[in-house]
């Protein structure tokens, strides 16, 4: 199975007052095609600028990054932009959508920026909508939706480019227990028809459903390892 992340010696530093200030100390990871990983640790271990770079928001200072055969690690912010809106679909704990378009024209978004036409881009939307099972409701803005049903729509949308990666943010941060177990279960069946899945988070509960757990700690990788309780859907 081939590698969709490699990361060799991955190091990020910020610099304040002439200061470097290192976050990322050397980072060593592969994460193979259709794994699905959760991402773990607590706060100032590193992970929210792991995430930033494996999203290509940001770059490293020194080390490579591997993306599904591209090198991003010396690309511009203009190259970066390109690979992300071809390669990953982002999901957030703030959902992000326009409350003035409907569901489908919040996820057929991206494609915007890919130029393509207007009708294929919302076919496409809808074949996403399909698939978190809210075809039902294309026409909807977001104050008509229930939260659950909102991230849903943000996940069709990270969906609807085809990407290698979803990334997952804290995707259920904002949800009750009832809506994040039916957001999890919904990332189960992603997973299973083929993607490759990467979920960034704190909570214990929800890494459980991911197959493999990545716990970082003062910028390094402190475990990795295979879950054993693992949720099948």
């Amino acid at each position: 199975m081939s590698s969709v992340i490699e990361l060799r010696d991955l190091e990020k530093s910020y610099f304040m007052a002439g200061q470097a200030i290192p976050v990322l100390k050397g980072i060593n990871l592969d994460i193979l095609k259709n794994e699905y990983v959760a991402l773990m640790g607590p706060s100032g271990s590193g992970k929210s600028t792991l995430m930033n770079i494996l999203g290509c928001l940001d770059s490293p200072t020194s080390g490579m990054y591997n993306l599904n055969g591209h090198d991003v690690s010396k690309m511009t912010d203009d190259e970066l932009a390109g690979i992300r809106n071809v390669e990953i679909g982002f999901v957030f704990q703030q959902f992000n959508l326009l409350p003035r378009l409907s569901a489908a024209e919040n996820v057929a978004l991206p494609l915007v920026y890919a130029g393509i036409s207007k009708k294929d881009r919302l076919d496409r939307a809808m074949v996403a909508l399909e698939k978190v099972g809210l075809a039902d409701r294309s026409h909807h803005k977001s104050n008509e939706l229930s939260g659950g049903q909102i991230q849903r729509v943000a996940i069709a949308r990270a969906l609807v480019n085809n990407p290698s990666i979803l990334l997952a943010d804290e995707p259920t941060g904002n949800l009750d227990s009832k809506t994040s177990v039916e957001v999890m279960e919904l990332f189960g069946k992603i997973h299973s028809s083929g993607n490759t899945v990467i979920l960034v988070t704190h909570e214990e509960d929800i890494a459980h459903y991911a197959h493999r757990v990545v716990r970082l700690r003062d910028g390094l990788v402190e475990t990795d390892t295979l879950n054993k309780n693992v949720s099948h859907f």
